[in-house]
């Protein structure tokens, strides 16, 4: 990559390119009700709380009615709200005061799969083999003599075998949970059914789409045999892999962007696509998505290279085809950052939790190093996603007992991973309470003690606190990061990653074990209070025209002075 991004002229810069993502996972954010899950009403009446915040969009994962067999991503109806997370009508009312604070609203849609209990597989079934609602799905006989043996030996991303059988003796594909029957993309009634939910969500004002897998909808049709591991969760699978990036997705990709493209305003859709960095501007061509997720920071080690690395590969892809980067450190499906960066270099961490050894987490690291990675990625060009609670420096509750575990990837693993429970543990709101605010009657799952101390309440105002890193941090970005897409890298030491944006602020990250003088100019922000140096294991942001204050620059030059740590 060239030392600079190359700026993108400002004539009109849609929303998504720049802005600041929030992601709400609705069972776990805020309950309205008191039943102990969240709820549509605990979403909206948390909007102030996101305006403040300083957020430009929220990304809803999805409320559709569902048996929550996977956390609500086995669909039962893609045009309704779950009754557990309230109505429609709670839905529009959502979407039009979320506009009237200048929130934008992403929905979830997965299109790979439904729930068995959605009205077309239970007709699939009743209908049986041969038939057109049995075409809808990826129903085929077995092998073996009586076809007891499933059509091939793929495994479901959870565990286990991909086959489930029927009573009629046909086979269906799951690629994930056996409750996830998998549609069949070839089938244009599949094709049309998903044009009208696009255009069922854009009637109502939904401002974009987060497209579940959406590198798995199209198979091999001969169904061949799989060599060696699969996984969705990284790019390690083979070219002309049978299920996964297939050439025949961006057919669907350009028909689903043509229907957006009907709509007189900025919408857009965003993949969640794990493929391998040549593959990627492939699905950010002009005609299919406006961004996809760049996940190498959920699944990278602490470390300079690795962050350098990750940066130029997300940069040269977006670059390639005229799209801009996203960030995001965790979401739904990872350990949270706060814990996965306190875990040795090189740990597991979808295994540590029951391998351990429990000591090895460094809870006090993590945060720090949590709060530093944060403000790179805030500092980058293009949008920044946010998952729940983690402006509030919330860990992942990797502890759980075992007897409260939801996820499937539990029981589908053979009880060899605890799964994504501990990142999807319900948000605190206030210091005390039955569940720390989140409702008036407990939670869903239980929430460790120090969230009490994490709530946000117990955060807000208080200099030196996540959340108000986060608030200041987010404000600083559309002074300072969002005008603009260029990027200069900048050599301040060997441990230290650096850049320069076109405002002419600097970024500089320190990964080494000595503290390192400041660029010259005022601070900005640091990922700790009362920075006069870049302390390892920290972040600064500074504006190179700002005159820092005379104590200020008596410390810094004691810093350049040979020899001096301090």
């Amino acid at each position: 990559m060239s030392p600079q991004q190359t700026a993108v002229p400002d004539v009109h810069v849609p929303w998504w390119r720049r802005g600041t993502i929030y992601q709400v996972y609705p069972r776990s954010f805020a309950d309205a009700n008191g039943d102990g899950t969240g709820d549509v009403e605990g979403i909206r009446s948390k909007l102030p709380y996101l305006s403040d915040l300083g957020v430009d969009g929220i990304w809803i994962s999805p409320w559709y009615p569902s048996p929550l067999a996977d956390g609500g991503y086995d669909v039962a109806d893609y045009r309704d709200i779950n009754p557990m997370f309230g109505t429609l009508a709670d839905a529009e009312r959502l979407l039009d005061e979320a506009h009237e604070l200048g929130i934008k609203v992403i929905v979830d849609l997965v299109p790979n799969h439904t729930s068995r209990e959605h009205r077309w597989f239970e007709a699939a079934l009743a209908a049986g083999p041969g038939s057109a609602e049995r075409a809808m799905y990826m129903f085929r006989p077995g092998r073996g003599d009586d076809g007891e043996l499933p059509p091939n030996n793929w495994r479901s991303v959870f565990g286990g075998p991909a086959w489930t059988r029927v009573d009629d003796g046909e086979w269906y594909l799951h690629l994930f949970d056996s409750s996830q029957p998998d549609l069949d993309w070839t089938n244009e009634r599949v094709r049309e059914e998903f044009d009208a939910i696009f255009r069922f969500w854009l009637d109502r004002g939904v401002d974009g789409f987060r497209i579940d897998v959406a590198h798995g909808m199209v198979k091999d049709p001969a169904l061949p045999d799989l060599d060696g591991e699969q996984e969705l969760l990284g790019t390690n699978f083979a070219v002309n892999h049978p299920h996964w990036d297939r050439d025949g997705v961006h057919e669907i990709n350009r028909r689903w962007r043509a229907v957006l493209d009907e709509v007189d305003r900025d919408v857009m859709m965003v993949a969640e696509a794990w493929v391998v960095p040549e593959h990627l501007g492939l699905y950010l061509r002009p005609d299919e998505y406006h961004q996809s997720f760049n996940f190498d920071f959920l699944t990278a080690d602490w470390g300079r290279d690795e962050a350098r690395d990750a940066i130029v590969r997300a940069l040269d892809a977006a670059q390639t085809v005229g799209s801009t980067p996203t960030w995001t450190l965790s979401n739904h499906d990872v350990m949270r950052h706060a814990t996965r960066y306190g875990l040795p270099k090189g740990t597991d961490w979808r295994a540590w939790p029951l391998a351990g050894p429990a000591d090895a987490l460094d809870p006090v690291a993590g945060l720090r190093r949590a709060k530093a990675m944060t403000m790179l990625l805030m500092a980058l060009p293009g949008s920044l996603y946010v998952y729940q609670g983690e402006e509030l420096g919330l860990p992942d509750v990797w502890d759980l007992p075992t007897d409260v575990l939801d996820d499937p990837v539990w029981e589908d693993s053979g009880h060899t991973q605890k799964g994504r429970d501990g990142c999807r543990v319900p948000m605190p709101w206030t210091p005390d309470g039955t569940s720390y605010g989140f409702g008036s009657n407990g939670a869903w799952l239980p929430q460790p003690t120090v969230y009490g101390e994490l709530a946000a309440a117990a955060q807000s105002g208080v200099d030196g606190s996540t959340l108000e890193l986060y608030r200041a941090g987010l404000d600083l970005r559309k002074r300072y990061f969002e005008a603009d897409e260029q990027l200069t890298w900048l050599d301040l030491g060997p441990d230290v990653l650096a850049f320069r944006r076109g405002t002419g602020a600097v970024c500089a990250l320190n990964y080494g074990s000595d503290p390192v003088a400041l660029p010259a100019g005022g601070l900005l922000l640091g990922s700790e209070p009362g920075m006069t140096a870049i302390e390892p294991e920290t972040c600064v942001w500074v504006d190179p025209d700002l005159r820092p204050s005379l104590a200020d620059r008596r410390r810094q030059r004691e810093m350049r002075r040979p020899g001096s740590q301090r």
